[in-house]
């Protein structure tokens, strides 16, 4: 029997029919699993660049680090350490499991043209993708690091004063016994003995190690140009200034000359040899009168004597004598300089007997200054601006001269019988008054060789002498200017941008000043060209003169480090250099000054990654 459906029963299956609201959650239900693909997707994609990026971050900073501890040798392989630090790097900066990452790693080389380069790789498991039977997704970083040594120009300003002879751990105030040596020209020149392990034999090494790393690091088409000024109280440059830099007319001296003379004691009467009752009285002819003075009778102290009034007397010949003293003008003596320029012979006009001054050696006096305890660095004094042409005596630098230069213990003028002493001498000379050591180096391409034998010991670099900071800084600024009159050895090469321009300023003391060193600015006690009036101010204002030419030397684009060896800086030193941590060096011993020029040699080459 069939069931018929009635009109009553068939009503609720049409409502059923009409009624929509469950298919907004089918239609739900049935789209989940194209978005849930969508979202998963980008999820995952996300995880992976992240990943990716942290990837090839750490992969930079492992051949950074490689690259900046890499030993320079000719063997293919990276060495031990480099490799080391290269993998300590990218751990550090990769963690492991990080983002849920497995089989994470890194293979730092070394390239041919002695670089670092590395690959990284690292597996990314996928997260919501594994729904969809996505497999997990390998990535893969290279990156390289280089030394990249742009043209760069580097003037070394060394500290070579009698305490670089001694060893690091000596105290300050040491010195090495005083010796000497013929020079290339045959002159005699002075220095104090290096100790075995000296400074300056650290410094020599630490030099060269400079000029290694910066070899190693160069590409074919970088010019790299050095030059050298080695300072104490003067600087030897009078022979490499520029044509019309160096004055050759007269100039003046803190001298002396023979002012007249005075008796010395009463006249005796004393017999004379070789003489007969004939000819007795031709001894006036033979010994002149007071009118003339008895030249042959001069010693070296200045004394000397006539005779008068020969007669035959008691069988013999008999004569007055009276001695006589040279009486000395101490003071400011003008000399004629072109021959002693031009190093042809010359007489020295301070003594009797007729000797031959020393040839001139090289160093210079200072041009003109202003005595001052402070300076505007851009108006700043003859002797301090770097770019001031030398076109008049105030202007160009003059010949040292320790032969004609006589201590007078003050400012004022005046006669004595009694010599003062000769700056000259061999004494004076031999204590560190006057050094003149080893002449200062234009900027030049220079060989490995080339700066080995400059620094050589058997040559004139060698210490000796008072520490005059501002000396070396002064020429260091001006033969390194981009505009002075050492232009020309500095400007960019052909084609090429403007160099790069770094002072690497070492020194082993503070400034130590003598009032009677005769050095760039003349003898300051008498001279005062620094101090003035009050000769108090002699440290201060060297110390003032200093951090103005520093100053002068970074206003002109010029990058300063300095490196103070085995004494602790201060803040002269401190403000000198290019004005952050990263450009100043305390150096306790040879490791740590060797490690110092390394170091600087790595950001003068500017370390980067090039891929």
């Amino acid at each position: 029997m069939r069931t018929r459906l009635t009109t009553t029963n068939r009503r609720p299956l049409r409502r059923l029919a009409r009624d929509t609201a469950g298919n907004t959650l089918a239609m739900m239900a049935a789209a989940m699993i194209p978005v849930t693909a969508l979202a998963g997707s980008a999820v995952d994609t996300a995880r992976l660049y992240v990943v990716k990026v942290r990837l090839q971050q750490a992969c930079d900073a492992g051949v950074l680090a490689g690259r900046k501890f890499m030993e320079s040798n000719n063997q293919p392989a990276l060495d031990d350490k480099a490799k080391t630090q290269a993998n300590a790097f990218f751990n550090n900066n990769f963690r492991s499991n990080w983002m849920q990452t497995k089989a994470v790693a890194f293979n730092p080389t070394k390239t041919a043209d002695q670089q670092v380069a590395g690959t990284a790789t690292a597996t990314v498991a996928m997260t919501v993708m594994k729904m969809f039977a996505a497999p997990d997704v390998k990535l893969n970083v290279v990156c390289e690091a280089r030394f990249d040594v742009a043209d760069a120009d580097i003037m070394f300003v060394l500290d070579t004063t009698g305490s670089m002879s001694c060893t690091a751990s000596d105290p300050l105030n040491c010195s090495g016994a005083a010796a000497s040596y013929t020079r290339a020209a045959g002159s005699t020149g002075y220095y104090a003995t290096e100790k075995s392990g000296s400074k300056i034999a650290a410094v020599r090494q630490a030099v060269l190690d400079f000029y290694d790393t910066m070899a190693d690091n160069a590409d074919p088409s970088t010019h790299l140009r050095y030059g050298f000024v080695p300072y104490s109280s003067n600087v030897n440059v009078g022979r490499i200034i520029p044509a019309g830099g160096l004055w050759n007319g007269n100039y003046t001296y803190s001298s002396r000359r023979i002012w007249g003379e005075q008796n010395n004691g009463n006249a005796a009467t004393v017999t004379l040899s070789g003489y007969t009752n004939t000819n007795c009285g031709t001894a006036n002819g033979r010994y002149p009168g007071p009118d003339k003075m008895v030249r042959q009778g001069w010693t070296t102290s200045g004394t000397a004597y006539y005779l008068t009034a020969a007669a035959w007397s008691n069988n013999a010949c008999t004569a007055t004598r009276q001695n006589v003293r040279i009486v000395w003008f101490y003071g400011n003596i003008t000399y004629p300089m072109a021959d002693f320029v031009a190093g042809r012979d010359v007489v020295d006009p301070t003594l009797l007997t007729g000797a031959l001054s020393d040839k001139w050696r090289g160093c210079i006096e200072e041009r003109s200054t202003t005595a001052s305890g402070s300076f505007d660095i851009d108006n700043l004094p003859p002797d301090l601006d770097p770019d001031l042409p030398a076109t008049s005596l105030a202007t160009m630098w003059r010949p040292s001269w320790p032969d004609a230069i006589w201590r007078r213990y003050g400012p004022g003028e005046g006669t004595s019988t009694s010599a003062t002493d000769n700056i000259g001498d061999s004494t004076s000379l031999a204590s560190g008054f006057a050094p003149c050591g080893q002449q200062a180096r234009r900027l030049g391409m220079m060989s490995r060789s080339d700066v080995q034998n400059y620094l050589s010991a058997s040559g004139d670099f060698r210490p000796h002498g008072g520490t005059y900071h501002d000396v070396g800084m002064i020429w260091g600024t001006r033969m390194l200017s981009p505009k002075g009159v050492f232009a020309d050895d500095t400007k960019a090469w052909p084609g090429r941008n403007e160099p790069n321009r770094h002072i690497i300023f070492m020194t082993d003391g503070a400034m130590s000043t003598n009032l009677q060193s005769y050095g760039l600015y003349g003898i300051e006690e008498s001279d005062r060209r620094v101090t003035g009036t009050d000769t108090s101010t002699q440290l201060d204002r060297h110390n003032a003169r200093f951090v103005a030419e520093c100053q002068a030397a970074r206003a002109r684009n010029i990058t300063v480090w300095v490196i103070a060896f085995s004494q602790q800086l201060n803040d002269q030193l401190r403000d000198c250099a290019t004005q952050d941590n990263n450009h100043v060096f305390f150096a306790s011993d040879d490791v740590t000054l060797k490690a110092a020029f390394t170091t600087i040699a790595k950001q003068v080459a500017l370390l980067r990654v090039s891929k």
